[in-house]
């Protein structure tokens, strides 16, 4: 049967995110068969229906547009998703603050197992996901008439934007009774988003307070990157929890990614151990960061930061 893609967007753009998920897509079509759609909910959608269009493998775009849809509510998106999955094997979303929102209340309205942040496909209904914070990989295989996951975008190259994929208005028919949009607080930064990064300079507990934080801003001006934290950091208050890198903070996978003053505790490893190179500043040689990291220095942060501002 055909695969639905629930589409990620931001602000008016298609979120980089979805084109990792149409990629572990044509993998299960290449099992299964089956055509790819992808679903653009929200208000306003047209230009990001256009995008997702653009995306390769990509038959075609479901678009509801609609006031209902316009933050991306759990309770609307859910009911949506039900109204269309008979048409569909499989829904993906991903791995995302809103794909972790949506996906168990269609999993659960539909009465199946969700199979959360797959990183591999073994076939249509045989799944590999990291369990244990990663230290072990589950092999999941699903007998459920409706598959239900959220995919790890880091574990999936995401595909080209040659398509040319129809675009389909549907009839939306949701009402939300349920749930109301009271107010967000958006962080305003001129920094790449955490999770899409290609470099991430991430501080732990060993930056000793917030006002320390802003030693990582001049090496993360110099590299362009975004500015991460572990949880003992964000923990701590030191910063938003926004910040978070690690199991229950943001999974990122970016080109280059310096952990300073980081420890390197099992939790966070899982969100950042797919990085491409790794590099750790910390004064305890023993630390566990060093067993991952590419590149390690044992030195007070508060020495090699600024030296390595200066250099770069």
């Amino acid at each position: 049967m055909s695969i639905l893609v629930l589409a990620e967007h931001h602000d008016g753009q298609l979120a980089e995110a979805t084109a990792h998920v149409v990629a572990a897509a044509q993998q299960i079509a290449r099992d299964g068969g089956g055509d790819i759609d992808v679903l653009v909910a929200g208000e306003g959608v047209s230009a990001i229906a256009e995008a997702a269009a653009r995306l390769d493998g990509v038959s075609r775009v479901r678009v509801a547009d609609d006031a209902v849809y316009a933050h991306q509510l759990a309770e609307p998106l859910g009911d949506l998703l039900v109204a269309l999955s008979g048409d569909y094997g499989h829904v993906l979303a991903t791995a995302s603050t809103t794909g972790k929102n949506v996906l168990p209340r269609l999993a659960a309205l539909s009465d199946v197992s969700q199979i959360s942040e797959i990183i591999a496909v073994e076939s249509a209904d045989t799944f590999k996901r990291p369990i244990y914070a990663g230290n072990a990989i589950a092999t999941v295989h699903s007998e459920d008439a409706l598959k239900v996951i959220t995919v790890r975008p880091t574990a999936f190259d995401a595909v080209g934007e040659t398509g040319g994929g129809a675009i389909e208005a549907i009839d939306n028919g949701v009402d939300n009774a349920l749930s109301s949009f009271i107010d967000e607080r958006l962080e305003q930064s001129d920094r790449p988003e955490l999770g899409a990064a290609k470099v991430v300079v991430s501080g732990g507990r060993g930056m000793g307070s917030g006002e320390n934080f802003q030693l990582l801003d001049g090496i993360a001006d110099k590299l362009g990157a975004a500015i991460g934290a572990s949880r003992a950091a964000v923990d701590a208050g030191f910063v938003a929890n926004d910040m978070q890198v690690g199991q229950t903070g943001k999974i990122v996978a970016p080109e280059l990614y310096v952990a300073v003053g980081i420890s390197g505790a099992i939790q966070h490893l899982a969100g950042m151990k797919d990085s491409k190179v790794i590099v750790a500043i910390n004064k305890d040689e023993e630390a566990p960061i060093f067993q991952v990291a590419d590149y390690g220095l044992v030195a007070d942060l508060f020495e090699a930061l600024p030296e390595l501002e200066s250099k770069l």
